[in-house]
């Protein structure tokens, strides 16, 4: 009886990996599905995003600006000033930063808007809060203090020595250096997010020693608006809208060029 002849046939060693490496594309899809599923479901409201905006200028303004009114009766000097609206930035970026991004600043906002790091139906419930978180933060320090300290001294001014365009580039250079700072550490996927709020911190202390004597150092439209709301002196505060904006905007441009698009994947090599 002859013997049952039994062929073999193995699948194709390609056709197996092409299976596999199908699975694995397939479920890695369907992962990062589930996550954004959930990121969306955890994901803080406008509301609450607008209200934390509002909650972070205030301390920012509510600290920087007193700082200013305490140096008139105990003289801490600029670098007591700096430390102050430092710590203070440091303090409302770790307290609500991670629900709205921690910009409590128009330019920060309009620069990010820019190079569409923010959602533009934000920037102008964003640009609203942080106005009028520094209006109230001023009003409130104005109600404190009775007149004891005229808030006037809060307003930022440039020195009588100090040009329009001086002034301009000055509050440009520093809120562009600001800017840098949050673009490399809270928006760039390489850079250490927990220090974060303490990096950015350092960058306001730094620039406030520079730039403080000059220009008072405003980097922030919000800070220079609120104040002259309040005592009602707006002298020259067209240069500290437009020049921290100018400064935010191109920071920001420049680090989308520096910014690395997308991380590193390892190579399959199955």
């Amino acid at each position: 009886m002859a013997d049952s002849l039994v062929v073999m046939v193995d699948s194709p060693p390609n056709l197996e990996s092409s299976r596999e490496k199908s699975h694995r594309q397939a479920k890695s899809m369907q992962d990062q599905r589930t996550t954004h599923l959930a990121e969306a479901e955890n994901s803080p409201s406008n509301i609450q995003k607008a209200i934390a905006e509002f909650v972070g200028t205030y301390i920012l303004i509510f600290a920087g600006c007193g700082a200013a009114l305490v140096n008139e009766k105990l003289s801490i000097t600029i670098v007591g000033i700096a430390i102050v609206a430092g710590l203070a930035l440091t303090v409302a970026i770790y307290s609500v930063g991670h629900v709205s991004g921690g910009h409590f600043n128009p330019a920060v906002t309009i620069g990010l808007a820019v190079v569409r790091k923010i959602q533009l139906k934000l920037v102008p419930i964003y640009v609203l809060c942080q106005f009028m978180a520094a209006t109230l933060a001023s009003l409130t320090l104005k109600l404190l203090y009775h007149d004891e300290v005229d808030i006037g001294v809060t307003v930022t001014q440039f020195t009588s020595s100090t040009s329009y365009l001086e002034a301009l580039v000055w509050e440009s250079i520093i809120t562009a250096i600001l800017m840098l700072t949050i673009c490399g550490v809270a928006t760039d996927h390489r850079g250490s997010k927990d220090l974060a709020g303490a990096a950015i911190g350092i960058s306001v202390l730094i620039n406030v020693i520079i730039a403080g004597p000059i220009t008072g150092a405003s980097m922030n439209p919000a800070r220079s608006l609120g104040p002259a709301i309040v005592s009602g002196v707006y002298k020259n505060i067209w240069v500290y809208l437009i020049g921290p904006t100018l400064g935010a905007v191109f920071a920001s441009m420049l680090y989308t060029f520096l910014r690395v698009s997308k991380q590193a994947k390892p190579v399959d090599r199955t």
